[in-house]
């Protein structure tokens, strides 16, 4: 799954461990999100949606090659 992530946590100035604390994950897990080796949770995801005031279709798109 594509997603947005690395994109949205630059423009807000947010190290990978600061965008962690704010979603209650590790900074591994934003790693792998990001690297597209994890793919986050449904309730990971809208909690990221939330936090960015977007959709999840907004930050997440469906991989076709997989």
């Amino acid at each position: 799954m594509k997603n947005r992530l690395h994109v949205l946590r630059a423009e807000h100035r947010w190290t990978q461990a600061e965008l962690a604390e704010h979603l209650g994950v590790s900074r591994q897990t934003i790693n792998a999100i990001e690297t597209e080796k994890y793919e986050p949770s449904l309730s990971l995801a809208f909690k990221m949606a939330k936090l960015f005031g977007m959709s999840i279709e907004e930050i997440f798109q469906a991989d076709d090659n997989r």
